[in-house]
């Protein structure tokens, strides 16, 4: 069994997920920790970096640069290994792979993440696709196109639902696409907004069914808990989320759903040489809870890299503050909206829409690598708002 043993006089940090919050946990700390004894392993189950914020572009067909998470940490000093962690020992301090291997930690950034949640609904898992894995869903798409025809289900009509949707319609106009959702789509947006991305559904020729619950997926199909049921030749299912049981069944206190519960310097309650950060973390601020998106989890990250070496040098940390800005949609290539908000994340009267908001969302919701690249030379500014006077707070040891 391989096991790597704490070394004396190095500190020893394992971030835990290469995803958007992870990697940008890992550089930053790698420029902050430069000149410190310490060694920064980042352990993640594939060496490419996954742009969620982009997988339904992929499963729709078309072709992004792809990036390995060795060659975006080159000369950096951090140690990639790939691998995915099947156990956390908080008492020796040590994490087992799944190949039998452990490492050691002093400190350890806990940024596993979400997937979508196929186990609520009877045949998701089996008879439904997710974003997860865009290349299935590009083949099955190509698929039912070159055959003339057919029809798609995509359920759950969250913003992620209806930029899958969107996104295939234009893609694959030959398809009949349906996205269905127990609320209305663009619910959390303004009226002025919402009825700007309904317009786009409509006229992608999108039918919506909204206020239903699928009971069961089966492979030909979805049926729904009145009973009723829908053909379907492809099932997308981005309807809800869970993490990973790790933290829990590690003993490190987490919420009633599996997040770990920080205090508010992201440190886990229960364990403070555990912090949490992205999907993974439950982040109170005074004004709520922060829910996971992109638009949290690479401020997460970077607020960790930052605390972590500032208290490896016996310096002070201030609280993580943050506030949401906007909710970015897009509706194809060349059509988007934007809906600003309050930094609670409620809707504001102002909002963008057609190709001023596509400009604004690719501005916003680019890759993220070249910010990770550019962390080996500077602190690159990843909070647009940290929510202003409510969200500030003493400071903290």
């Amino acid at each position: 069994m391989e096991h790597h043993s704490a070394t004396p006089g190095i500190h020893q940090i394992v971030v835990l997920g290469g995803g958007y919050a992870g990697m940008m946990a890992t550089a930053r700390l790698a420029r902050r920790c430069r000149r410190l004894p310490v060694r920064i392993t980042l352990v993640n189950p594939s060496e490419w970096f996954v742009e969620r914020l982009r997988t339904h572009q992929l499963a729709a067909g078309q072709e992004l640069r792809r990036h390995r998470i060795p060659d975006v940490l080159a000369n950096t000093g951090v140690v990639f290994r790939r691998g995915a962690a099947t156990a956390i020992d908080t008492r020796q301090r040590t994490i087992t792979l799944d190949d039998a291997a452990t490492l050691s930690y002093d400190t350890l950034v806990y940024a596993l993440g979400s997937r979508t949640d196929t186990d609520a609904v009877p045949g998701a898992a089996d008879h439904a696709l997710t974003l997860e894995a865009p290349d299935a869903i590009r083949d099955r798409l190509a698929g039912l196109t070159a055959a003339g025809g057919g029809t798609v289900t995509v359920v759950g009509n969250g913003l992620t639902g209806i930029e899958a949707a969107a996104e295939i319609a234009e893609q694959h106009p030959a398809l009949t696409v349906t996205l269905l959702g127990a609320g209305e789509p663009g619910a959390m947006m303004g009226d002025r907004a919402r009825a700007h991305l309904v317009r786009a559904l409509d006229r992608f020729g999108i039918t919506q069914r909204s206020g239903v619950h699928v009971s069961k997926v089966l492979p030909g199909g979805v049926e729904l808990d009145s009973g009723e049921f829908l053909a379907s030749d492809l099932t997308v299912w981005t309807a809800g989320v869970r993490v990973s049981p790790l933290a829990a069944a590690s003993g490190i206190a987490t919420d009633d759903a599996g997040l770990v519960v920080t205090d508010g310097t992201l440190r886990s309650v229960s364990h403070p040489e555990v912090y949490a950060v992205g999907d993974a973390a439950s982040v109170r601020l005074p004004w709520g809870q922060v829910h996971g998106t992109c638009q949290s989890g690479i401020p997460t990250g970077a607020y960790v890299g930052d605390a972590i070496a500032r208290r490896l040098r016996g310096r002070k940390v201030r609280p993580f503050r943050f506030g949401y800005v906007h909710q970015p949609v897009s509706l194809g290539r060349k059509d988007a909206v934007i809906q600003f908000t309050r930094a609670d994340d409620r809707a504001t009267r102002w909002y963008l829409k057609g190709g001023a908001a596509v400009r604004y969302k690719e501005s916003v919701s680019s890759s993220p690598v070249w910010s990770f690249r550019m962390s080996r030379r500077f602190n690159v500014p990843v909070t647009i708002s940290k929510g202003g006077r409510i969200t500030r707070a003493a400071m903290i040891d």
